[in-house]
C-alpha cells in the first residue's frame, strides 16, 4: 500500500478492515454512521479513497443511509473521491448496482466474499487512478431504474412507487394524498406510470393482467431503492415508516 494514503471507509462494520488496511502507511478513518460520515468529510481534505458499503447493513441505517448517499454527499461538499462499493451479493443490491455502474465516480464494485487480501489491492489499484475491472454485464440487461425515473412522467412514477413501497399508499386515493399528485394521476399508476416500466423491464409475465396488485407487489420488491432514490432526489415528502 503507497504511503500517505487518506482512505475514507464508511460501513457500520468498517473498524474490522481499518487495521490491515492502515497497516502503518495509510491514515484510516471509519465512519459507522451516517452523521459520523458528515464529520468525516466536512472541512476536511480529500480522500485518496472512499470504500463504502453500497447497502448498510445495519438496522438504524438500512433504510436511510446507503453507498449512493456516500457518492451523492461526497458531491455536495466538494470532497469528490475515487469510490469503491463493497457488496453482499444479495439480490436486494441489484437496483443500487445498475445505478452505481452508471455513476462515474464508483471505481469499482468489490463483493466481500473476495477476502482481505483482493480489498487491499482493489484500494492500492484505485488510489493509483484504476478502475477495477467490471464483471459482464448480462445479456440481457434491463434499463436501470435510474434511467427510467428521469423526466417529468419519470418523477411522478418515483412519487408514486416510493409512496407506496414506503407503505403510505394502500389505495388509490391515499396514493394521490402520499404522493401528492391528482387523482386521476393516481388512477393511472398501473396503465401509464409504473405498469408501462414494469412491462419494459420485462418483471411480469406477459401472458396474465397487470393489475394493481401486481404494481404494489413490485414496488415492494425494489422498495430499498425505490426508497433511496426519492430520498436522494428531493422526494423524502413521499416517504413514512417502512411496513
Amino acid at each position: 500500500m503507497p504511503r500517505g494514503l487518506r482512505i475514507l471507509i464508511a460501513s457500520p462494520l468498517g473498524h474490522v478492515v481499518a487495521a490491515p488496511l492502515g497497516a502503518d502507511v495509510a491514515t484510516v478513518t471509519v465512519a459507522g454512521t451516517e452523521a459520523e460520515f458528515l464529520r468525516a468529510i466536512s472541512g476536511q481534505v480529500r480522500y485518496d479513497v472512499v470504500l463504502a458499503d453500497l447497502i448498510w447493513n445495519h438496522p438504524e441505517s438500512e433504510w436511510t443511509f446507503d453507498g449512493l448517499d456516500v457518492i451523492d454527499r461526497l458531491d455536495q461538499t466538494a470532497r469528490q473521491a475515487p469510490v469503491i462499493l463493497a457488496t453482499q451479493g444479495h439480490g436486494m443490491e441489484t437496483d443500487h448496482l445498475e445505478e452505481a455502474r452508471l455513476r462515474p465516480e464508483v471505481f469499482g464494485v468489490f463483493p466481500k466474499s473476495a477476502g482481505l487480501h483482493h480489498l487491499m489491492e482493489a484500494v492500492q489499484a484505485v488510489a493509483l487512478g484504476q478502475r477495477l475491472a467490471e464483471r459482464a454485464a448480462p445479456s440481457n440487461r434491463r434499463t436501470p431504474l435510474y434511467e427510467l425515473l428521469t423526466g417529468q412522467r419519470g418523477r411522478t412514477a418515483g412519487r408514486m412507487a416510493g409512496a407506496i413501497a414506503s407503505g403510505r399508499a394502500g389505495d388509490n386515493a391515499t396514493l394521490a394524498a402520499a404522493a401528492k399528485v391528482s387523482p386521476s394521476t393516481a388512477n393511472k399508476v398501473t396503465s401509464h406510470y409504473l405498469g408501462p416500466m414494469i412491462t419494459a423491464r420485462h418483471e411480469h409475465d406477459a401472458a396474465l393482467p397487470l393489475t394493481q396488485g401486481a404494481v404494489y407487489r413490485w414496488c415492494g420488491l425494489h422498495a430499498r431503492y425505490l426508497v433511496s432514490w426519492c430520498r436522494r432526489n428531493g422526494h423524502s415528502d413521499v416517504l413514512g415508516p417502512i411496513h
